[in-house]
């Protein structure tokens, strides 16, 4: 393989004095109101929302802004895509196409593939390689496009719930675009800040991590399919439930609030080494495929 995994080390927790997680997005065009950035510190003060640069946030704003903020102090970037499609359990990211076989060398293939604007990457799943993903009856029976990486399928077999797949291009739902625009990111930012699990943790800076939203909501009590928060005492229920202060101001939209309760999720479980050394990752897993930082 191109690329050396670090993984975990056993023992060893980062520590970070901020966290920022962001609900991303893989529609096409310039800007994206689908995406929203919260950042918090140590402490017990809410995530606030950091204004988009011109009012509505880029795919670029979002990589230029933590590549200009993470040397600032170490920071945890959570960010709710997958970072790469299933590896293990079918030998390759695309079987039967000629691509990288690991994490990193994969993004950059994405990124030299993709002509798409603000780091986009629909062509890839329209065009380059469009036999791999579901996009409606016309291309058969949908479960056999719903292959899963180790992490995800162990979320599900832990009672998490069902997680997408990103060969799954159809519905509200999908997270197909989302994460293949994503995989651009963390090809533009990995020379700056180090990626989990495909890059050791650091005893101290900023690294970068795959969440879900869902375990914060979990995390904080809110139910299954009952993930959204769509007013403020359920926003601030759910920050109070996980050990931060509430959200002062006016509710924001189901983007932000998102956001906001996963950055302070994320700052209230960051120092349990549990979750860095998950006993499924190892060394083929974290080179290929990646894990989802809270899945244990």
């Amino acid at each position: 393989m191109g690329a050396v995994a670090g993984g975990a080390r056993r023992g060893v927790t980062p520590d970070f004095t901020r966290f920022a997680a962001i609900d991303w997005s893989g529609a096409k065009g310039a800007r994206h109101k689908g995406i929203a950035v919260a950042l918090c510190e140590t402490g017990r003060e809410a995530p606030r929302l950091v204004p988009a640069p011109g009012g509505v946030w880029s795919r670029t704003d979002v990589a230029d802004w933590l590549i200009a903020t993470a040397g600032e102090a170490p920071t945890l970037f959570g960010f709710d895509f997958s970072f790469a499609p299933p590896f293990v359990a079918r030998g390759g990211y695309l079987p039967g196409d000629t691509v990288p076989d690991n994490g990193p060398d994969f993004w950059a293939y994405v990124d030299r593939l993709c002509p798409d604007e603000d780091l986009g990457a629909a062509s890839l799943l329209e065009v380059a390689h469009r036999r791999h993903f579901y996009f409606g009856k016309a291309d058969g029976v949908k479960a056999d496009y719903m292959h899963n990486r180790a992490c995800e399928a162990l979320y599900l077999a832990g009672g998490g719930g069902k997680p997408s797949t990103v060969y799954d291009a159809i519905g509200a739902a999908q997270v197909a675009k989302a994460s293949f625009a994503g995989m651009r990111l963390l090809h533009r930012v990995r020379g700056t800040v180090p990626i989990w699990p495909f890059d050791p943790l650091p005893v101290r800076g900023s690294l970068v991590v795959e969440i879900y939203t869902s375990l914060a909501a979990s995390a904080a009590g809110r139910a299954k399919g009952r993930a959204k928060m769509r007013d403020l005492p359920a926003l601030n229920d759910a920050l109070e439930t996980i050990g931060s202060k509430r959200h002062e101001g006016a509710m924001p939209d189901d983007h932000g609030a998102d956001a906001i309760l996963t950055a302070a999720w994320m700052r209230a479980v960051a120092g349990q080494a549990g979750l860095w050394t998950p006993a499924a990752l190892d060394p083929k897993i974290a080179a290929t495929e990646g894990w989802t930082f809270g899945v244990i």
